[in-house]
């Protein structure tokens, strides 16, 4: 069976907070790339936090999925820590918040609650208000973080600082990650990689396959292809 992947607008009290709910059906091995994202998972009778990736990995599992995407920056108001120290990782929500989260996971897993309930119940203070504009920069299409982090008050090492505790990394890697997630919503218009390339922001074509090849683990040439 093919694996399909669905993605449905959060519910309007999480809504600034989660950028999609999403499930996944089938038994194929799907390659995940980063997107500078922290997910909530129902997974293979666990529940756990996936935390902000750096790199490419296989779901082999083969099991149904289900999960809610934090928009970048807020998953830190949520879970309670930094999404630093989630990066390159996938932990238990029992493991993260101890009793409690074991059992909400336990709520979740016998249909008594959704992932939607958890995140409402535990809420989200304020996002970071520079964060949240240095994130609008960088997705925007900003060249180089030197250019996004133009006319901030706060002194860049602190804003460099709360940026990595609120997304998981620092501008720099999440720079190349919102535009390689931009040459990949482009993938499908692009008549060749030179052009994709410069669609997404890219410097040139050579550009685009160095960062393709650290951030998926394939060359541009292969992994663009089966997006076409």
């Amino acid at each position: 069976m093919a694996t399909v992947y669905r993605e449905t607008t959060a519910p309007g009290e999480l809504a600034g907070i989660v950028r999609c709910l999403w499930e996944e059906t089938g038994t194929a091995p799907k390659r995940i790339v980063p997107d500078g994202c922290v997910d909530l998972v129902e997974s293979g009778g666990e529940v756990f936090v996936a935390g902000p990736d750096t790199a490419a990995w296989t779901w082999e599992t083969g099991e149904r999925a289900r999960g809610v995407r934090f928009a970048p920056g807020r998953a830190c108001d949520v879970l309670g820590l930094g999404a630093d120290e989630l990066r390159d990782q996938r932990v238990p929500l029992g493991d993260l918040w101890g009793g409690e989260g074991a059992l909400l996971a336990e709520r979740v897993l016998s249909g008594a609650a959704s992932l939607a309930d958890v995140v409402e119940r535990r809420g989200a203070g304020r996002a970071d208000r520079e964060v949240s504009e240095l994130i609008t920069r960088l997705d925007g299409g900003a060249p180089r973080v030197s250019a996004a982090l133009k006319w901030f008050t706060t002194g860049e090492r602190q804003l460099r600082r709360r940026f990595t505790l609120a997304v998981g990394y620092g501008p720099a890697t999440y720079l190349r990650v919102t535009r390689f997630q931009r040459a990949i919503a482009l993938a499908g218009t692009a008549p060749d990689l030179a052009s994709l390339a410069f669609s997404a922001g890219y410097a040139d074509q050579a550009h685009l396959s160095r960062d393709c090849r650290e951030l998926s683990g394939l060359k541009a040439s292969e992994f663009f292809r089966a997006r076409k």
